[in-house]
């Protein structure tokens, strides 16, 4: 079944971060696995994160939603399946993120910065990544990050 859920969604042009209407999500998620991920600018500034691995169809459904806090320094990292087009939403998240879409170079293909809290428009990857990150809004302004930083972690898939 879930295999034919990404395959819906893949033909719909979603990701697994829209929420499937017929099971409702009502609350957190309990914490990820983590592990550090290092994003390094253009001028060799790094900044280090500790992000939680969203690997499972459902752990992305859930992703941040009713979360009250994301500090600047953790996010979460939605591990596709697949490279993909990712569309993401905001749907029951209640604080501001900063969504970085990784492609399978590992490079910033795009961020949507201060997606706004309760949201149902949809931010698009705008081309197929690896991976998707979620940081608390506006912390890829304070740091200088940009379009074509590198991103390290042990999760990526190489």
């Amino acid at each position: 079944m879930r295999i034919l859920s990404f395959v819906l969604l893949a033909a719909l042009g979603m990701s697994a971060g829209v929420a499937r209407a017929e099971d409702p999500i009502t609350q957190a998620q309990a914490r990820l696995p983590t592990d550090s991920l290092t994003i390094t600018t253009r001028d060799g500034q790094k900044h280090v994160f500790t992000v939680e691995l969203a690997k499972t169809y459902r752990q992305q459904e859930v992703g941040e939603m009713f979360r009250k806090h994301l500090p600047e320094n953790e996010g979460m990292l939605f591990m596709w399946p697949a490279p993909q087009v990712s569309d993401m939403w905001m749907r029951n998240t209640l604080v501001p993120l900063d969504i970085v879409f990784i492609d399978s170079t590992n490079h910033i293909h795009a961020i949507a910065e201060n997606a706004v809290p309760l949201s149902e428009a949809i931010l698009r990857s705008d081309g197929v990544v690896a991976n998707t990150l979620e940081l608390a809004g506006g912390v890829t302004e304070k740091l200088g990050i940009r379009v074509g930083d590198v991103v390290t972690s042990s999760a990526l898939k190489h």
